[in-house]
């Protein structure tokens, strides 16, 4: 019990971020989320600690019914990866139940629906991915949420110079 309170307190808590999708969720009107274990190598692990990790043009695939994250860019550390020939790009598994991973082929066939990675995060020790089900917006969509964004900034502003 006394080393589960000293992780939390110095910051590295059981559930911590390592990257964001942020384009995900303004390109993306998410239907539902999953959490996905990642199969890594460990050159790759110790380059995530760091934080070396690109999200942005990342996608998630269904082959044969497994889950493939491709386009996710996790950047070698040059003290850590001296033996092996590392590659950026490569294609990472995803861990889901079977029966999860036929229900998203299922919805992924519909039209309109895709995959896409959101976050990448610690959890116990283990790297999750979290995956959206998710369903392209409009433009007009998009114009809504950056007016609906602005419109939050500046209540924000005002609140704050009345509290001065």
């Amino acid at each position: 019990m006394a080393t589960k309170k000293s992780t939390e307190a110095s910051g590295k808590g059981v559930d911590s971020r390592i990257a964001d999708n942020k384009k995900a969720l303004f390109n993306y009107a998410i239907e539902e989320r999953f959490e996905a274990g990642m199969v890594l190598q460990g050159w790759e692990v110790k380059a995530l600690r760091e934080g070396k990790v690109q999200l942005t043009d990342g996608y998630v695939v269904i082959r044969d019914g497994e889950m493939f994250l491709i386009g996710c860019q996790i950047n070698p550390l040059h003290t850590a990866s001296t033996h092996v020939s590392p590659d950026s790009v490569r294609t990472k598994k995803l861990l889901l139940h079977k029966e999860q991973i036929h229900r998203l082929t299922a919805k992924v066939e519909q039209k309109g629906f895709t995959l896409v990675p959101l976050n990448l995060h610690w959890k116990t020790g283990r790297v999750k991915c979290e995956v959206a089900l998710a369903k392209g917006k409009a433009e007009h969509d998009k114009r809504d949420t950056i007016k609906d964004r602005e419109g939050r900034r500046e209540v924000e502003r005002a609140m704050k110079s009345r509290s001065r």
